[in-house]
């Protein structure tokens, strides 16, 4: 029985960046024995502080469907995509250097840093209002934080490029890179952040409890437009599970199309099988069958709760 805190494989604490971090490093080394992995080892033990509020300029995370276990999930099927492309790379396909391995998981440990609100922020009461704009704000805080970990600028621009495949702000197909391996690096990117999260365990339930309220407080559950395009209309937590398979048909088209397949990495990570897709399915299938039922009954799995005690919770009407 995999475990509600753990990866598809049910071996990695996805909770724990010092966990996650390890297996990434090593498959950072089993892929380049002789390459440093100090700013991989940097960068987890930095996102963890971060996220708990240790450190002076940002509050804890307060973003209780994107916290620490959906972006570590993330950085680790990143990872896991990354092998797989380097492990058997068909002909043609240019091979990775350690420093592109490392802005690509730089790039998902922080791809959903833009949700923590600064401590001068007066503005804002939490970090989901942000929701618009969370993928530029992630994209300036890499390019600070990789040009801090020494990397230089080139390597800093490239890391705040990449994260936008995680986002709509910019179609993946109007990304600028240039370089046919970064291109596919970001493909990766945008991959792991969709086949992560629905791979959760205890997706659906995030989705009413959590990723809802986060819909509301960002202003995109309403139907209006913004940048040119409709949101989508979501009457509760219970219509955002029972409209999942619709997103599902979405994401699988742009998993297919936009980001050109990537998620075959995995099944080369895992020797044959895909472990991600395997566990979407699943969630999917669930969703469809309880779509009649109440659902508040039909979940019943216990996401892991990962913010702050001292974080204060979303207003309870925010379900309803």
């Amino acid at each position: 029985m995999r475990r509600n805190d753990h990866d598809v494989t049910d071996s990695v604490c996805t909770t724990d960046p010092a966990s996650v971090g390890a297996e990434v490093v090593r498959i950072f080394k089993g892929l380049f024995p002789g390459a440093s992995a100090k700013a991989l080892e940097r960068a987890f033990g930095d996102a963890g502080a971060l996220y708990d509020g240790r450190r002076p300029d940002y509050h804890p995370c307060d973003t209780e469907y994107h916290d620490i276990q959906h972006v570590l999930d993330v950085t680790l099927a990143m990872a896991r995509l990354l092998d797989g492309y380097q492990q058997v790379r068909r002909a043609g396909e240019p091979p990775l250097t350690p420093e592109v391995f490392i802005v690509g998981v730089l790039a998902a440990l922080f791809h959903d840093f833009g949700y923590l609100r600064r401590r001068n922020d007066r503005k804002h009461r939490y970090g989901a209002e942000y929701t618009l704009v969370h993928v530029s704000r992630s994209a300036s805080f890499l390019r600070r934080y990789v040009r801090e970990l020494g990397m230089g600028e080139k390597w800093a621009r490239v890391a705040s490029t990449l994260v936008h495949y995680t986002g709509y702000e910019r179609p993946a197909e109007t990304i600028r890179i240039n370089d046919t391996l970064l291109r596919r690096v970001g493909h990766m990117l945008g991959t792991a952040d969709i086949i992560a999260q629905m791979s959760d365990r205890c997706y659906l339930e995030k989705c009413r409890s959590r990723l809802y309220p986060e819909f509301v407080l960002g202003g995109i559950a309403s139907g209006r437009r913004h940048g040119g395009r409709k949101l989508p209309v979501f009457a509760s937590g219970d219509d955002l599970v029972r409209k999942t398979p619709g997103f599902y048909q979405g994401a699988t088209k742009r998993l297919d199309f936009q980001l050109a397949r990537a998620y075959e990495y995995a099944a080369r990570h895992f020797g044959g099988r895909n472990l991600y897709l395997e566990a979407m399915q699943k969630n999917i299938s669930y969703a469809q069958a309880v779509a009649e039922q109440p659902i508040e009954t039909a979940l019943r799995r216990q996401p892991p709760r990962t913010l702050d005690p001292d974080v204060e919770p979303y207003p309870k009407d925010l379900l309803s």
